[in-house]
C-alpha cells in the first residue's frame, strides 16, 4: 500500500511560512487597488494608504523570504529541491525588489509616482501570482511513497 506523505524540513519552519507568506501578496494586492484608485481619484487619502500598504508588506516578506532562501538554497541533501520551489523563490525575489522600488516611487511627492507605482504594482502582483500558482500545482502533485 502506497500512501502520499508530504516531505518536511522542519514543521516549525514550515508553520511560520504557511503562516505569514499569505500576508505580504495580500497586502501588494490592496496596495495595486488603492494605487489604481489614487491614478484615478487623485486623492491622497489613497497613495499614502498605498505607500503604507506595500511599506507593511514588505517587513511581512522577510521572514518567510528568509525561510524560503533557507529551503531552497542552505537544505541538506535528503530533502531534494524541486525546479518549481527554485522557481517560486526567484519570482518572489523578482516580486520583492519591484515592491521595495514601488516603496521608493511611494515617497515622490503628491501625483508625482503615477503611472509608476501602478506598473510596480501590477508586476509585483503578477510575478507573486504565478509563484503562488506554481507552488499550489506543485503541492497537488505529493509524491508517493511505498510503505511496508
Amino acid at each position: 500500500m502506497s500512501t502520499i506523505i508530504p516531505t518536511y524540513r522542519s514543521r516549525f519552519a514550515t508553520a511560520i511560512f504557511d503562516l505569514l507568506n499569505p500576508i505580504p501578496y495580500g497586502l501588494f494586492v490592496g496596495t495595486l487597488i488603492f494605487d489604481v484608485t489614487y491614478a484615478t481619484t487623485r486623492n491622497v487619502f489613497w497613495g499614502k494608504g498605498a505607500a503604507w500598504l506595500v511599506t507593511v508588506g514588505l517587513f511581512f516578506a522577510i521572514i518567510p523570504r528568509l525561510i524560503n532562501l533557507c529551503h531552497v538554497w542552505f537544505a541538506p541533501s535528503r530533502f531534494p529541491v524541486t525546479s518549481i520551489e527554485k522557481l517560486d523563490f526567484w519570482l518572489n525575489l523578482l516580486g520583492i525588489a519591484a515592491a521595495i522600488v514601488n516603496a521608493f516611487v511611494h515617497s515622490r511627492d503628491a501625483y508625482a509616482m503615477v503611472p509608476l507605482n501602478v506598473i510596480l504594482s501590477i508586476i509585483t502582483v503578477a510575478l507573486l501570482s504565478i509563484a503562488h500558482i506554481a507552488i499550489a500545482v506543485d503541492k497537488a502533485g505529493l509524491t508517493e511513497v511505498a510503505h511496508d
